[in-house]
Parts: C-alpha cells; structure tokens; sequence
C-alpha cells in the first residue's frame, strides 16, 4: 500500500476527507508529473486542494495556510478527525503554526527577478540576496532559488530585510495536531521513485510538458519532472539524460523533504504497511 492508498484507507475509516498539502497537486493543468491521485482515488474519498488552481496564479504558502484553516473550521464542525497529506513541509508547517511572510508582491518583481536568474545564474541571486538581507542569507538554503527570489522580491518591494518579517507570534490553533511520518527504507524509497518516473513518461509527460511549453517560465513549472523536460526540449539534455534527471532530483528531493520532517518535533514514524498501528495512535491521541 502506498501512502496515497494509505490515506485513503485511514479516511474511510474514520469517514473523513483529505486536503492534500502538495503543492504541485493545487495545479489543474499539472496532472501526470505531480502524481495526483487518480480519478478512482479521488471519488473514494473527498479530497480538498487538488485541482483548484491555475499555474499563472500566485498561491504560496501564507495563501494555503488561510485557506485551509478556514476549511478545517468549516470540516471540524461535523467532524473529529480531518486528514492533511502530503510532502510539501513549508506547507504543513504553515498550516501547524502559521507563516511568518504572508507578503503581497505584485508578479511583475518576481517574473522579473525571475528572468534575471535565468540570465545570470544562482550566484548573481546570491550574491543579491546577501547584499540586501545577509542575516537571512546565513541561515536559508543558498542552493534553493525559489527561497532566494522569494526573499529578494520581499526585499525590494517593502525596501526591508526579508528576515525582519519572520520569527513573529504564532497564530494558535483550535485543533490538536497527530503528527505522523510514513518512512520506507532508502532503498524501497528509490526504487519506487525509478519506476513511477518510468510511468509518468509512459503515461505521456513528455506531451503533458510540451502542451505548457508556452508557459515554462512561470514558478508552478520549475519543478522536478518539468525543468528537466524542458531542458531536453532546449536541446540541453537528450531525452535519456533527462529522465535520469528527473529521477535524480526526485531522490534528491524526498531526502531532503525526509530530513526535514525527521527534525520537526513530535512526528511519530510508520511504514506504509501499519494502517492497524497508526488508528490507535489516532484513537489513544483523539480520546484523551
């Protein structure tokens, strides 16, 4: 069983819903790179923010985060238990504690600075970064270009430091969180990884990436399963290289979504496997 069919099972149980913190799954014309569930999927259990958005939307983390508190408020009035799933951290995190940077930046700054990433490369936006905001360029991953534009455009839109905005009080919640990490072993980890990539090109990614050529510039396409696609359509890549890329960075990017979950407190870890084990955690953690 995989962690999608994971959640799936658990909600049924408890018959509950689903709101899905991918946040490449918000996205309606990305469908076979992201991995959504499928249509059986979701008519077996209501799921919540798959599918509702378009890629020349700007929805970030502080947008997800007042959106679905105001869904978990509307949910817990007939319901106990509300399953949120899915690998993206910043995303789950805003939606246990709050963000700190919910900042309104007009699109025109990021398409901009955007443009100028790609013409001068990661160091330029570094360099950028550190010239204007160097307290949070010492703490922020200086290899993730979506965190360093993001930081800049705050920069040069409110003529503040970015790390000013952040560390503020944490919005209280009125709901209980039972914290639940679903690992497998590096090696099962990968393998599946190998092989749904292999399904994705089966399935027709390489047309999916092709039919949104026109807009590969915008933030929802830079993403694993994408760019590497659209570097072989650049001529950068043959087509095997490029696949091999994407299985790479995939790997790359579930060790590191993996880590991060490790080093947050109070997630207790499963296998995919112990669905018996996972409900009476639910159930000893629900009636206390």
């Amino acid at each position: 069983m995989g962690k999608t069919a994971l959640s799936i099972e658990l909600a049924k149980h408890y018959n509950s819903v689903i709101l899905s913190a991918d946040s490449r799954q918000f996205y309606k014309e990305m469908s076979i790179g992201t991995a959504k569930p499928s249509e059986e999927q979701l008519a077996a259990v209501k799921h919540y923010f798959i599918n509702t958005k378009n890629i020349t939307e700007l929805y970030g983390a502080g947008h997800f985060e007042k959106d679905a508190i105001a869904t978990l408020n509307e949910l817990f009035k007939t319901k106990d238990i509300v399953f949120l799933v899915g690998g993206s951290g910043l995303y789950i995190d805003a939606v246990l504690n709050g963000v700190d940077d919910f900042i309104e930046v007009p699109i025109e700054i990021r398409e901009e600075l955007n443009k100028k990433f790609e013409a001068n490369g990661l160091e330029w936006l570094q360099n950028e970064v550190k010239k204007l905001d160097e307290t949070y360029f010492n703490s922020v991953d200086t290899h993730n270009p979506q965190r360093l534009i993001r930081a800049l455009e705050v920069c040069q839109h409110t003529g503040k430091p970015y790390s000013s905005f952040l560390n503020q009080p944490k919005t209280e919640r009125n709901f209980t969180a039972i914290k639940i990490l679903i690992n497998t072993d590096r090696e099962t980890l990968y393998s599946q990884i190998n092989n749904r990539v292999d399904d994705m090109m089966a399935s027709g990614l390489l047309e999916e990436v092709k039919q949104l050529a026109d807009q590969k510039h915008l933030n929802a396409l830079k993403t694993v399963g994408y760019k590497e696609l659209y570097a072989y359509l650049d001529a950068s890549y043959n087509l095997n290289t490029a696949v091999d890329k994407i299985k790479q960075h995939t790997r790359n990017y579930a060790k590191r979504q993996l880590t991060w979950f490790k080093n947050q407190d109070n997630f207790e870890e499963f296998k995919t496997g112990d669905i018996d084990k996972i409900i009476d955690r639910i159930n000893k953690v629900s009636n206390r």
